[in-house]
């Protein structure tokens, strides 16, 4: 049996927890550069915010409806995801951390009942350890879960969408075969985990529109005409498990940094810092899942929303070498990409770095060892316990306190042009000093 833990409206709950005085308010969470609305609590969806809604285009909800919007800050979610992570895997044996905000839990043996206990204790404690209210799905299959998940949600935040007893916490597990089938007519085919807006659509031409639809198409016609991940979700929505937990989450094939900028960028040495930066973020997260890269790829392009600006967008892939996760060298290859697509007279509002053709670290090293047997070469051992120490570094002082030199210095009050616009962010509570929050009687 699986569970599937939730935090509601996460962003948007995690400010509320150090600023109760949102509670009940219209809030919204924005992306990077204050862009569009990428969290939502219930009442600002109650006044017909979408999800991806730009900001200047809701803008006047903050005078007329009291909208408060607010700038991602990601320091503090990813802090009280953590501590919500840790309390939810003490209540089972086995656990899959699915986003910042989602786990699975793997249950075994147990009674349906015990289980609805257990989530609801869960949920409770989370609630009052870490302050995030959340919902509990449990079901045979992953697919259930997220579906028994969805049930929990939309139970207490739309009353009459489904049974007002399957709020916060419900077991499918545990319902009979027609309420099962109830539940599942009761899901439009695009609420399914993993039946995307476009894959929604053809289903519906296809007349397949409610969940309960999906589990009676030919699973044959399923792979054929769409995927066969779409036939074993089909699957999944039989109770027949096809999708196991991952203990250990999968390496990255491919690690990108990119940033949309907080004002314009023209000249070459503004663009050599925002990707010199995004070149050691993505070396970072290489060297974390011990992988190297074999191929960078540079991208630069204007904003395509300046309809009156001269627009241009260029990309160029460098091959390297051999396989490398030397910081040093990934900033240099991301240089030179860019000096080759860089061109004058443009305002450039977005740069970013992918690495490509990951391998093991293990298979790098074994590489460059047998290269070194036949040619000679060293290969200098310092070089792997520099980045190792940079890493280390970062972790205890912060993203950014080590670098190169063409990333720029982040001493001086002025902020660097490329950097992002966060202009509404809150406080990390949690994670600075400067910013640990005041009690006062």
């Amino acid at each position: 049996m699986y569970a599937l833990v939730d935090g509601n409206n996460f962003y948007v709950s995690c400010e509320r927890v150090f600023r109760p005085s949102l509670n009940g308010r219209p809030v919204i969470v924005l992306s990077n550069n204050d862009g569009c609305a990428i969290a939502r609590s219930n009442e600002a969806k109650a006044l017909g915010v979408k999800m991806g809604a730009p900001w200047f285009q809701i803008r006047e909800l903050a005078n007329t409806k009291g909208l408060v919007a607010l700038s991602a800050n990601f320091a503090l979610y990813g802090d009280l995801s953590d501590r919500m992570m840790a309390i939810a895997a003490s209540y089972a044996p086995r656990q899959e951390i699915y986003s910042i905000d989602e786990s699975f839990l793997l249950f075994e043996g147990m009674p349906g009942a015990e289980l609805v206990s257990i989530g609801r204790a869960l949920r409770d404690q989370v609630l009052c350890w870490v302050g995030i209210p959340t919902c509990v799905g449990f079901a045979p299959t992953k697919t259930l879960a997220k579906l028994a998940n969805h049930v929990a949600k939309n139970a207490e935040r739309k009353p009459g969408s489904y049974p007002a007893e399957y709020a916060q916490v419900f077991n499918l597990g545990a319902c009979s075969a027609t309420e099962v089938a109830a539940v599942l007519m009761a899901t439009e085919v695009g609420e399914v985990w993993g039946v995307g807006p476009r894959t929604s659509a053809r289903l519906k031409a296809y007349g397949i529109h409610t969940a309960q639809d999906l589990t009676r198409v030919d699973s044959k016609m399923l792979r054929r005409e769409f995927s066969v991940v779409l036939e074993k979700t089909a699957l999944e929505l039989q109770g027949v498990s096809c999708a196991r937990l991952e203990d250990v989450p999968t390496d990255k094939k491919q690690i990108a940094c990119t940033r949309s900028f907080g004002r314009p960028v023209l000249e070459l040495a503004g663009l050599a810092e925002a990707v010199s930066s995004f070149a050691m973020r993505a070396a970072e997260k290489l060297r974390s899942q011990n992988s190297a890269a074999g191929t960078l790829q540079v991208f630069i392009h204007t904003s395509p929303f300046r309809t009156d600006d001269p627009q241009y967008s260029r990309s160029v892939t460098v091959p390297l070498s051999r396989p490398t996760s030397d910081t040093n060298i990934l900033v240099s290859a991301a240089l030179a990409g860019l000096r080759q697509i860089y061109r004058t007279g443009f305002k450039f509002a977005k740069a970013g770095v992918m690495l490509m053709d990951l391998v093991p670290e293990t298979v790098q090293q074994a590489e460059l060892d047998l290269i070194c047997e036949f040619d000679g070469l060293q290969q200098p051992p310092e070089k792997r316990l520099l980045m190792k120490a940079i890493d280390g570094l970062n972790r205890r002082y912060g993203r950014g306190a080590v670098g190169v030199a063409s990333a720029g210095t982040n001493a001086g009050s002025a902020p660097r042009g490329w950097t992002m616009l966060q202009e509404r962010r809150t406080p990390a509570y949690t994670t600075c000093w400067e910013d640990i929050a005041i009690a006062r009687a």
